[in-house]
């Protein structure tokens, strides 16, 4: 008799310790220290879990008002760990208590920060987490420095360190009923969010290429950026700068309608930078009009980049994207970029991944359409959208969500996390079983 061994593949253990630390969050929360009157449904506790551990940031409770300090705290400790990846935090235990790392826990990391290679995960790891608390920190202390002036102490510490992280790790999580709109005119409280932000959502790699290349810029040094860095940098600064002076044009007599003009300035800025994928807002999103609506949905589908704490299909795989288009354009058989040549894998890759994603955007949409008939197409859009890029901006559906509506969006944020590829690995084979060619025939396209 010859017996199978069952072996998990990579993407399985990632997809895994994900619905873990789901399941962990879930029965904390269920606790009856975690809420303020000891109740909370499984179905809303299950719901807060994943959008914490996703780093989503939809809710369907107020943090502040339903949940206890002890709440708030198992809250913040989910999407931190989230954030920055479980497998990534399990590796440093174990560097901590000196064990070794091995190889399958090492391609696990990998795959959960898109890093290809095997070189130094002892370095990758340790240099996380520099970054990350590094940052967290910073953050920290410029939020702290701005609310004592108003709050105790002991609430302003807390405050500080709430915000700050789920800024870096683009949670979207806030104590505050109307996320920032009360902090709209502060022009302090808006930059120190937009530069968590953008920091958290450039990935680490390319925060350590930046950090190495800053003092040899001072130094007036040659420092030479991977393409990955060159291309995420770019495009995070297009969006940044275009996005916004589109979406000022879009509602600058709609969404942004009776605002000041350094508010109106400072407003669809934070706006754009917040919905790549960290989920604040400042200005009233019901307000927005339809053509804006559709605009943060675009930019909810790209996302932030590789490695990083933020959702969405990722900005490096649209700059792959549009340099195909663009060497099709120039009738170039090769895609290059940055006088760089991309293989046709990873063109592959891309339009892979976008696929996928619209797939399953395009089915959890059809199935809210069907359970959630009162809503109409830009509000489920617009969450469905919301979930998938783990970005947490609402128009205010998800409170008013039924079970099965609730469990749409729970598996969208689950998926929009993981992300489709690596949920296309975990269940697919691990090599092709025989060769097969058929006669080559073609078929219209267009």
């Amino acid at each position: 008799m010859i017996r199978r061994t069952w072996r998990f593949k990579p993407a399985q253990i990632l997809a895994v310790t994900f619905l873990s630390a789901i399941g962990l969050g879930t029965i904390l929360l269920l606790m009856p220290f975690s809420m303020r009157d000891g109740h909370i449904s499984f179905i809303d506790a299950l719901f807060r879990s994943t959008s914490a551990v996703c780093v989503t940031g939809l809710v369907v409770q107020d943090t502040a008002a339903h949940f206890s300090s002890v709440g708030q705290i198992i809250i913040l400790a989910l999407f931190q760990l989230g954030g920055l990846g479980i497998m990534t935090f399990s590796t440093l235990v174990l560097l901590v208590a000196g064990k070794s790392v091995s190889i399958k826990d090492r391609i696990i990391i990998q795959e959960g920060f898109h890093h290809s290679g095997i070189e130094n995960v002892k370095g990758l790891i340790k240099r996380i987490f520099l970054y990350a608390l590094s940052i967290e920190l910073a953050g920290a202390l410029l939020f702290f420095l701005h609310w004592s002036k108003t709050v105790p102490f002991g609430k302003a510490v807390f405050h500080s360190v709430f915000h700050s992280i789920s800024a870096f790790c683009n949670a979207g999580f806030t104590l505050f009923s109307d996320s920032f709109v009360s902090f709209q005119s502060d022009v302090w409280m808006n930059v120190i969010l937009m530069l968590l932000i953008i920091l958290g959502g450039l990935g680490f790699l390319v925060l350590h290429e930046c950090s190495k290349s800053l003092p040899a810029f001072l130094k007036k040094k040659r420092f030479q950026m991977s393409l990955h860095a060159k291309m995420v940098l770019s495009l995070t600064l297009i969006l940044i700068f275009f996005s916004w002076g589109l979406l000022l044009v879009l509602e600058w007599n709609q969404g942004l309608a009776g605002m000041a003009f350094k508010d109106k300035i400072l407003g669809s800025l934070f706006q754009v930078v917040t919905s790549r994928t960290a989920g604040f807002n400042t200005i009233n999103l019901a307000a927005v009009s339809l053509p804006g609506a559709f605009f943060l949905i675009l930019l909810m589908f790209i996302g932030a980049s590789p490695g990083s704490t933020g959702g969405g299909v990722k900005t490096s795989t649209i700059g792959v994207i549009l340099a195909f288009l663009k060497s099709k354009i120039r009738a170039r058989e090769t895609v290059s970029l940055f006088k760089r040549t991309l293989s046709q894998s990873l063109v592959l890759k891309a339009f892979t991944l976008v696929t996928l994603a619209i797939v399953i955007i395009g089915a959890a949409s059809l199935g809210l359409f069907l359970v959630e008939p009162e809503f109409g197409m830009k509000e489920i859009l617009f969450e469905v959208f919301s979930a998938f890029g783990t970005v947490g901006l609402s128009l205010g559906i998800t409170p008013k969500l039924g079970t099965i509506g609730k469990l749409i969006l729970i598996v969208t944020m689950y998926m929009g996390r993981i992300g489709p590829l690596t949920l296309l690995y975990a269940f697919s084979r691990e090599k092709a079983f025989g060769r097969f060619e058929y006669v080559e025939e073609s078929v219209m396209i267009g």
